[in-house]
């Protein structure tokens, strides 16, 4: 039997190859990781923005039940903000930058102010913004019904 003296292509990847993946993964990975973050920040300003919601909601409906003018507080020294007649207070998280454009009957001062809900369903009225990188969420609460609207405000 006579053995072939061609060369027999061996399996496997050079060195250049192996290193060139491990460039495309490295790039890959550079492109994404900071989108991850993003999102996060993004489902933290989604989340804030919707209890919040749900409380401005919560606080009219007691308005309307008990018959009785209510208040959603806001401290912005601390990012907090609670109801009137109720002992606890919700947190939104520290890098959410809180801001208030209410009634001035409403602004205790610079760092405190609220949303008052009448027995009638209507308020005071007022927009909260909360911003987180560029992302932005605009809480719209009409004087007339009390109703609560959100806006999801992109910047590009």
């Amino acid at each position: 039997m006579a053995i072939s003296k061609q060369y027999r292509r061996q399996y496997g990847f050079t060195l250049i190859e192996l290193l060139i993946v491990i460039v495309v993964i490295a790039m890959t990975a550079a492109v994404v990781a900071p989108n991850i973050g993003s999102g996060n920040k993004t489902a933290s300003l989604n989340a804030a923005a919707r209890e919040i919601a749900s409380g401005l909601r919560y606080t009219r409906g007691h308005a309307l039940s008990y018959s009785k003018e209510t208040t959603l507080l806001f401290n912005l020294e601390d990012n907090t903000y609670r109801i009137t007649d109720k002992k606890k207070t919700y947190k939104i998280a520290k890098d959410i930058e809180v801001s208030l454009e209410i009634a001035e009957s409403q602004q205790v001062d610079e760092a405190h102010g609220g949303i008052r809900f009448f027995p009638d369903g209507s308020s005071t009225g007022g927009r909260i913004i909360l911003e987180i990188a560029e992302n932005k969420h605009q809480l719209d609460v009409n004087w007339l019904t009390g109703h609560v609207d959100i806006y999801n405000d992109q910047e590009e």
